[in-house]
């Protein structure tokens, strides 16, 4: 199939596209590589993935409407997998509004897109942000996520609400993944595996937040990519057994689905920097901080909705995981 993909010089979107790329697929990757963080990082993801002749690139911001039109003029997708994003809970909190720009605006112009030129799924990136205040656990699907706590998952639920009125009022079937802290090589530098690996190696403090209370659903990124591309495959369909008296978040009469993308065994933070300090054979300098803004304690996703749906379950062990990223940030960095 062709299938448009934004951000593919991202960490999410490098690895998906070379999926679709092995298997034959041609993908038009749009990105602005922008300078949130290590621009030489971007490059060299991009690198990779203009050695394959089915593969295009396209610089442009999805926030630029007549940019994103000539895409969809000049190729004409089959499925668009919508990757691009203004990531991060704590920048948000200082530039709010490049959040609205990208993860709005931008959004607005992937649907209007997809509805004008007959594209048969959009599978977007949701996050496991969006449930928020939350406390009860596996965070499910079938949950009220109507308490974020910072503006980046206000963003997203937003992107889950807008795809769900254009499935309805269009037809459109689109499909929200919900990812679970994702990790592995080619992996962000503003995450935590990343800035702690520099840190340990340069012989640096790292910044403990919450006491080293934390506990997450680390997703390793194949898994990910495994799910989104399944996803990708099974367009949404409209729920035979949704109930307009009741309605059940996790779908609808329209053809709209979310799904959640995580590894259903949430670790203790101290116990993830553990699998680090054995991986690297190096002993980390830990300075314990209080739980950041725009923070939540611990998050785990229940994937049950997904499984049944494309017959997949993320299930990398963390040590396994964390061996391979720093494998990899080894050989990259020299």
């Amino acid at each position: 199939m062709k299938v448009v993909l934004t951000g593919a010089a991202g960490f999410i979107g490098m690895h998906t596209s070379i999926k679709l790329l092995e298997r034959g697929d041609t993908v038009i990757g749009i990105d602005n590589i922008n300078d949130y963080y290590d621009v030489a990082l971007k490059k060299a993801r991009l690198e990779r993935l203009e050695k394959f002749d089915n593969f295009i690139f396209v610089k442009a911001d999805v926030e630029n409407k007549a940019a994103i039109e000539q895409v969809f003029s000049d190729y004409s997708p089959d499925h668009v997998i919508h990757l691009a994003a203004q990531a991060g809970v704590r920048y948000s909190l200082e530039n709010p509004h490049a959040y609205i720009s990208a993860n709005i605006e931008g959004f607005l112009n992937i649907l209007e897109n997809c509805r004008y030129n007959n594209v048969k799924h959009l599978t977007y990136a949701s996050s496991s942000s969006v449930y928020g205040g939350n406390t009860k656990l596996p965070f499910s699907e079938h949950d009220n996520v109507d308490h974020p706590v910072s503006l980046y998952a206000a963003t997203k639920k937003s992107n889950e609400l807008m795809a769900h009125t254009y499935s309805h009022l269009f037809n459109l079937p689109t499909t929200g993944l919900r990812f679970f802290t994702v990790y592995g090589p080619w992996g962000r530098p503003d995450m935590a595996l990343f800035l702690f690996t520099k840190a340990i190696i340069a012989g640096e403090p790292i910044n403990v937040f919450n006491h080293g209370r934390m506990m997450r659903d680390f997703t390793y990124i194949d898994d990910i990519v495994e799910g989104v591309v399944r996803v990708n495959d099974k367009p949404a369909l409209p729920c035979p057994n949704f109930q307009s008296d009741s309605p059940d978040p996790s779908s609808s009469n329209a053809p709209y689905r979310v799904f959640n993308i995580g590894n259903s065994s949430p670790v203790k933070l101290m116990a993830y920097i553990e699998a680090l300090e054995a991986a690297l054979g190096l002993e980390a300098q830990k300075k314990f901080l209080p739980l950041q803004m725009g923070d939540v304690p611990s998050t785990c996703s229940d994937t049950s909705e997904l499984h049944n749906w494309v017959d997949f379950k993320p299930n990398t062990d963390i040590n396994e995981g964390v061996s391979n990223f720093v494998n990899w940030y080894k050989g990259f960095y020299k």
